[in-house]
Formats: C-alpha cells, structure tokens, sequence
C-alpha cells in the first residue's frame, strides 16, 4: 500500500474507526469517510488526507458511487444491541451490499471487522448475524480478510468505563454471566492489525483472532473496573454472580430504559460461551502485533476519570482559588 492509496472506512467515525483512521493518517494514504451526519465525523474530520462524506451507505446506488477510485474497503460497523431485524440489516444485508458494491466498482480488497465467537450456532442473535455477515463476504470472491476479535478496551470504550461508573453509583454489583471468560484486546492493537492486513497482501483469505494476552471472569473485570478507578478507595465493590433466570430478567428490564441498554437478554445469550482464542485461528502475534495487557493500560484511563481522580481536581481548583 503506498501514499496514494485511497481506503473507503464504513465505520469510520466509531471507537474503533477512530484509531483506524488515526493510524492510517501516520502512513499519509487517502482516506475517506462516509456518515449520515459530518457532525459525527468531529474527531477525525481534521486527520490529513481525510475526506468526510454524508452518505447512507446501506443504499446501493451511494454506496457503489462511494466505492469508485478506491483501492481497499475497511468495514467496521456493527451494533451491539437490537431486533433480529437490525442485526441482520446491519450485519448481513450491509455485507451484501458491499460485495455487490465492491464488484460493480471493481475494489477487490476488503478486511472486515466480525466478531470472535462468530458462529451460525452461536447463542446469540449478534453472534449468529456476525457469521451471517462472514459468509456472504466469503461467497463474493473479493480479497478478504476477516478480523475476530474479544472484547475491545480504550479510553473511550463502553467497557471498562461503563463498569467503574456503575460501581461509583452502587454500592454492590449483581451480575449475570459472572463466569464468563474473555480476552480483551487493546483498540488501538485492533486498529494496527486493519493496517497491516491492508499492507500485507499475505493476509487474504485468512481469518485473525485478536485477543489480548489475559483472560479474565466478567465478574474480575468488572472489579477490576472499579478497583483501577479508585472507587471504594481503590478496593472496587463487591461482585456477586446471579442465576440466568435473574439475569435474564435483569436484562429485559434494563432493555426498557431510555438509550442503548448496558446488558440486553442477547448479550446475556452471547455469555453462554467464552470470549476467548480458540487457537484454530491465527491471532495478534501472526500479523507481528505484541498485544497489550488490559492491566498495562485499562488502570491509566479510568484512573483519570475516578472519584479519587475527581476529588484530587476539586481540591487542585480549590488551592487555586485559596492562591489568588
């Protein structure tokens, strides 16, 4: 890939999109970037050589005349909640979309973003739709990577954030799934190994498991969570495992708030099986990516977003005030 490659990025102004776009900019190639409103696009709107476009792409006709003069598609887009309904339109028929879109404008590269545990019998409507949205891709015949990974942790992720604000607000923590084993993987590792597979020629018709280095319980996570951002004074709450039955009902009552629900009865369905490598796959390592610890970078970002965080920049005001 040279300086002049144009890369299409769906997705683009995500959490992931971000970084991808970030690190794409350091190679000085061409990028662009379509959304349903510029507005979305602020964060990466002023990286170099980025175009922002306001585009649908699940509409055919926009998205074959995105494709023209590109050189590679990177797909990141994906949602986490939703119907059947929303999860096959976003991950199914939008992969059908860009297979048909890519060969009316002749764009053969293609690395698509799944999801590790993707499977046709996997538990779960996400899971299921993401296997849905590979085998279409394969069936087109395009130069295809496919990338799985765990978990996505970062400074701006929904994760590990969301966890220390529920314990910064509740003394103890009920969880469902409290068993379950993941395998973070550090966005920012995610990001480099879209650019490499776009480098790296060697990496068509294969599928990555990217995965970081430990695997931890949700209820570890979840007080690690709060344990690296200070609550409790730096103990994190105490983490208790509910039955699936509660957990179920849980789920269905927090899909009745306003706004995206923090757990869904289909992500309760996805922790009926591991987050973790399966080894059958290649992983980080493959693609010369030494992935980073959960434990290396998670403390650094909640950390500055912690009460103890937050009471150190009250008492900083104060001193500055009691200064003047």
């Amino acid at each position: 890939m040279n300086n002049n490659a144009r890369i299409l990025i769906l997705g683009g102004t995500g959490f992931v999109g971000r970084h991808v776009c970030e690190q794409l900019a350091r190679l000085g190639v061409y990028m662009t970037v379509p959304t349903r409103r510029a507005a979305n696009a602020a964060q990466v709107q002023s990286l170099p050589r980025l175009t922002v476009v306001e585009a649908d792409i699940h509409d055919p006709a926009q998205l074959q005349q995105l494709m023209h003069g590109h050189d590679a598609v990177v797909n990141l887009v994906a949602i986490l909640h939703g119907s059947a309904a929303a999860f096959q339109h976003a991950h199914v028929q939008l992969a059908r979309t860009i297979a048909r879109a890519c060969t009316h404008a002749g764009v053969r590269r293609l690395v698509h973003v799944s999801a590790l545990g993707a499977a046709p019998e996997a538990p779960s409507q996400y899971l299921r739709s993401k296997a849905g949205g590979e085998a279409v891709l394969h069936s087109a015949g395009l130069d295809l990577t496919v990338l799985r990974p765990s978990v996505i942790f970062g400074a701006e992720d929904k994760f590990m954030n969301v966890f220390a604000q529920l314990q910064a607000v509740f003394p103890v923590i009920p969880l469902a799934g409290a068993e379950t084993r993941f395998q973070p993987v550090w966005v920012g590792d995610v990001a480099q190994a879209v650019v490499h597979c776009l480098q790296d020629f060697h990496t068509v018709d294969q599928t990555y498991e990217l995965c970081g280095p430990e695997v931890f319980t949700l209820a570890q996570l979840v007080h690690n969570a709060g344990r690296w951002a200070g609550v409790n004074h730096g103990q994190g709450r105490t983490v208790f495992g509910i039955p699936y039955v509660l957990g179920w009902l849980q789920a269905a009552l927090m899909e009745l708030a306003p706004g995206q629900p923090l757990m869904s009865r289909d992500n309760l369905r996805s922790m009926k099986v591991d987050n973790v490598a399966t080894e059958q796959q290649p992983g980080l390592q493959a693609l010369h990516i030494q992935p980073a610890s959960l434990a290396g970078v998670a403390p650094g970002y909640l950390g500055a977003r912690g009460p103890r965080s937050a009471l150190n920049r009250l008492r900083e005001a104060a001193g500055r005030q009691a200064s003047r």
